[in-house]
């Protein structure tokens, strides 16, 4: 395996894209090509490990664990008035599913926007927003009752992340091959960032909150964004074939893992150099990222093979895999505010699956829309939300 960072000049890409891809759930993409402009390669590296935060972020309560805020117990405020439900965005049905973590029960089905693709809390933890991607719309819900407010107009919301220091929102346009960085409340255009790659979708950020590694699934390669100047940096490839999906940073900030859907398991690359580090095989569908509350362990979703892998942070091997019984199509979630469930949709069999995060056993698979995608687990500990299904630091 090559461990040189390979900077792209990416020219127009000539791309079928007939994947089973991270859409999924019968989403058929747009076929029209988008003109890819090269990517500058990075003047110096020395700035990406350096300790200077992005202005306006909330310093680190840990220099050696990002997720520090995010231990059991460790609720912000603004989230302690908030109805614990886990909310299901189900793809196909355009309908998102809440229910209630102490009974399994759903308590109320709403309809959406086309596509629910994920459910995701703001930076300031006071909204969570259902992306409909086909919709063009963002569904808000108030987190305190589970109620779900206007639509508001938004060009092809896959995914949705928010900059550490909460000046900006950034929805993923994946079908647009773009990234708009959006005022946070009113989703009101600041800029759009054209990106020299196909299938953008998930994305984590440095300790520092000055780069964010981002995925494009359907051409194999990650994305370098500099988050202050509102621009690609520089391009990664992995290897032909690859497929990326989630993205993850180690809790001491030095290495993002990457989900690899097509080569079963998960890229190693360093969060000061970005260099690829290494790859570790998981599963067959490597898929979803999630850290345990104590910081201690990587949960990998396989969706091909109905399993989860357990990654050890501090030897980077895995230590254990979880099979759900019968096989199953795990996919996005969250672990629940005290660490003791692993929730994960099963993307194709129309349920989202309770685990046990002690013993691996599944506690229920409850029922619900089809086609169900990134479901969020609300409240979570912690200050403040990066997006996705719940980043938290």
């Amino acid at each position: 395996m090559s461990r040189t960072l390979r900077w792209v000049a990416a020219a127009p890409l000539v791309l079928a894209l007939a994947l089973t891809a991270c859409g999924g759930g019968g989403h058929k993409r747009s076929d029209a090509r988008v003109h890819l402009k090269p990517a500058k390669p990075l003047k110096s590296l020395a700035v990406i490990g350096g300790r200077a935060l992005l202005p306006g972020m909330p310093p680190p309560l840990n220099s050696h664990d990002v997720y520090a805020a995010d231990h059991v117990g460790a609720i912000a405020a603004a989230a302690r008035s908030a109805r614990p439900l886990v909310y299901v965005p189900n793809s196909e049905s355009n309908t998102v599913d809440e229910i209630d973590p102490r009974t399994y029960k759903i308590v109320r089905q709403f309809s959406t926007g086309a596509l629910p693709q994920h459910v995701v809390p703001s930076w300031d933890l006071k909204t969570l927003w259902v992306a409909n991607d086909d919709g063009n719309s963002l569904t808000p819900i108030d987190p305190r009752t589970g109620k779900p407010g206007k639509r508001v107009p938004v060009a092809d919301p896959y995914n949705l992340y928010f900059t550490p220091n909460g000046r900006y929102a950034i929805v993923v346009a994946e079908r647009l091959g773009r990234l708009d960085f959006r005022d946070p409340h009113s989703m009101k255009m600041h800029k759009s960032v054209p990106v020299p790659c196909h299938g953008v979708d998930h994305m984590d950020f440095t300790a520092n909150g000055r780069y964010a590694l981002v995925s494009c699934e359907f051409s194999g390669q990650m994305l370098v964004v500099d988050i202050e100047r509102e621009k690609v940096a520089g391009v990664i490839s992995l290897r032909p074939g690859s497929m990326p999906q989630d993205v993850k940073l180690s809790p001491d900030g030095r290495i993002f893992y990457v989900a690899d859907m097509a080569s079963n398991g998960v890229w190693e690359i360093s969060a000061h150099s970005f260099h690829k580090r290494g790859f570790i095989r998981t599963g067959a569908g490597a898929h979803g990222l999630y850290a345990s509350r104590n910081a201690r362990y990587l949960y990998v979703s396989n969706r091909s093979e109905g399993s989860v892998s357990l990654i050890s942070f501090r030897t980077r091997h895995v230590v254990r895999k979880w099979r759900l019984p019968g096989g199953g199509s795990p996919d996005m979630g969250g672990v629940s505010a005290n660490g003791r469930v692993l929730w994960l949709t099963g993307r194709y069999n129309g349920v989202i699956y309770a685990i046990n995060t002690r013993t691996g056993h599944l506690i229920d698979a409850v029922q619900v829309g089809s086609g169900p995608h990134g479901a969020c687990v609300w409240p979570q500990p912690g200050r403040y939300s990066l997006g996705h299904t719940g980043i938290l630091r």
